[in-house]
């Protein structure tokens, strides 16, 4: 009407604002619900029935299911049931997928370059890189496809409705429905199949804004991270280090949420009208072939950028200054080389000239988060004590395969844990290095050398907030890529850089500004300024020519 009739316009927000402030929801479902009512009454006075039919067996699990304090603690037992599957059914089967991988595709192709008398170079391309990415890809296929079980089966059920009503009304506080809420939690396990799970949100708007806020959750992959900075720096209190990082991240992802709601991602959320579809028992062979239709897309599309990233980073963790290969994870790389000359872009965090190797782990993470460990635990441990030089073990496939098989009963037996910790946040015993580095499969030597070269506490926080909010894995890259398409993804990149290193450097100068009080305020202002600046040029963007919701099918 007030589009019709422009005079009126004023009079009818001010009508519908009256409305809506007094109904407690917007005027559209108010509407809806009146018209719904209308139909109900004039069917009342006109339908004539025999008798009076007995609640459908939908119906009646609908009143618990839905109920206004039963709905969504049984939708948190239910997603937590789905993490409880995803993760650690699904995740007993990473090792064997990482080692039967990493036997077949890296040490395999390894041996059979080496016995062709192949130069180095080839040998790290075609093994550690081609077959580092493939092995890479297929950690993650078990976890990928225990979700996508899952989430079929909540599909075809009929209860993806169900929870999308529960849990509306919470999540419209970000712009979002409520079968956002699925993807954020899954994301605690493993960003990846997280952001495969958005493709349940039929909104492209929805499933974008979903994908951006989604790297911000604390994937377990961080956890070795958390435990090994928890025992060398925090070994009293670990467990809250490990609940506040996890804190900070879902806060990174509500503020992501609400710059792209009034800049790139406009829009109102739409009201939540629609007919639920009756339970019913899914069908084993449409669970399945849904599940394997979108495994082998992510298999098939993200797998390539997995590769490629993985072979690029391979060759400069393998080429040294001299020309020479062979030198992974060795001050001698030429990735060790980019990280000591990029340094200084990382002391207004805390990393200081002698502790290059702190860059170099920020590199080797966009790999893989679980890889910042093994790049620490080999440079530092290089610095705590000279190389002893072990010639590695000969090839054997048989027994490499026997190896990968053994660790899926040894998994599966170990999955009581998981009842009690399905977040995964039991550090075990931090406060004695010994057994820390035991646990953490590291040279307890590295904790006196990562004591040494990091800034106290101080500068430890801050390099945490940098592996907890900087760029996710090139998997999960590889993941926004293929859902939506390479501008997206280049956002995603960028904005999860600014937010780890502008907390890391805003931490760090807030808690050593007694030292330097001037340059810390001006390192302070400036990482504000470039936030405040990058929100202003977003909404420019957003308003003038919002970017493509283009969407991986």
């Amino acid at each position: 009407l007030g589009a019709r009739l422009p005079a009126l316009a004023g009079e009818v927000a001010r009508l519908r604002g009256s409305v809506e402030e007094a109904l407690g929801y917007d005027a559209d479902t108010a509407i809806a619900s009146a018209r719904y009512d209308l139909v109900a009454e004039i069917a009342g006075e006109t339908v004539q029935r025999g008798a009076q039919l007995d609640r459908s067996l939908s119906d009646r699990i609908d009143r618990v299911v839905l109920n206004r304090g039963l709905g969504i603690p049984l939708f948190l037992v239910i997603m937590y049931l789905m993490f409880l599957f995803t993760i650690n059914i699904g995740g007993a089967f990473i090792d064997f997928f990482d080692l039967a991988g990493g036997t077949l595709f890296v040490e395999g192709t390894a041996h059979l370059l080496q016995r062709l008398g192949s130069p180095d170079w080839l040998t790290t391309l075609l093994a550690d890189g081609v077959g580092g990415g493939l092995q890479t890809v297929g950690t993650f296929v078990p976890v990928i496809a225990c979700l996508f079980l899952f989430l079929s089966v909540l599909e075809d059920s009929g209860y993806m409705a169900r929870a999308a009503f529960v849990m509306d009304r919470f999540m419209r506080l970000v712009g979002l429905p409520g079968k956002s809420f699925v993807p954020l939690i899954v994301g605690f396990g493993c960003n990846v199949p997280a952001i495969m799970a958005t493709r349940t949100l039929e909104n492209q708007r929805d499933r974008t804004l979903t994908i951006m806020m989604t790297p911000f959750m604390s994937c377990g992959a961080r956890l070795p991270v958390y435990a090994l900075f928890a025992a060398a720096f925090f070994p009293t209190g670990g467990q809250n280090l490990v609940f506040g990082l996890y804190l900070i991240g879902i806060l990174a992802a509500v503020l992501t949420g609400l710059v792209l709601k009034h800049t790139l991602l406009p829009g109102e959320t739409s009201p939540f009208v629609m007919e639920l579809p009756p339970y019913h028992l899914p069908t084993l062979r449409g669970v399945l072939l849904r599940s394997w239709d979108r495994l082998k897309g992510f298999v098939l599309k993200a797998g390539r950028i997995v590769v490629a990233v993985v072979v690029v980073l391979a060759f400069l963790n393998s080429w040294g200054r001299d020309g020479s290969f062979g030198n992974q994870d060795s001050n001698k790389s030429m990735l060790s080389e980019i990280g000591r000359t990029i340094v200084p872009v990382f002391e207004p965090m805390g990393i200081r000239s002698e502790n290059w190797p702190a860059t170099v782990g920020i590199f080797t993470g966009i790999l893989a988060k679980e890889a910042v460990v093994g790049t620490l635990n080999a440079l530092y441990a290089g610095m705590a004590a000279p190389e002893a030089g072990i010639e590695p073990a000969p090839f054997d496939l048989m027994a490499g395969l026997s190896e990968a098989a053994a660790t899926v009963p040894a998994n599966l037996a170990a999955l009581a844990g998981a009842l009690t910790d399905p977040l995964g946040l039991d550090l075990g015993d931090v406060s004695s290095p010994a057994v820390a580095a035991e646990a953490q499969g590291v040279d307890a030597g590295i904790f006196g050398a990562m004591a040494a070269l990091f800034d106290g506490r101080a500068g430890a926080f801050a390099y945490l907030l940098m592996v907890l909010l900087y760029m996710p894995c090139s998997a999960a890259i590889a993941a926004v890529w293929r859902e939506t398409d390479w501008r997206w993804t280049g956002f995603v990149s960028a904005w999860t850089l600014l937010m780890g290193y502008g907390s890391a450097v805003v931490f760090y100068q807030a808690t050593t500004i007694a030292r330097h009080p001037a340059s810390s305020a001006l390192w302070i202002a400036a990482v504000l300024g470039a936030f405040a600046v990058t929100v202003l040029a977003l909404r420019r963007i957003g308003g003038a020519k919002p970017l493509p919701l283009a969407i991986g099918g």
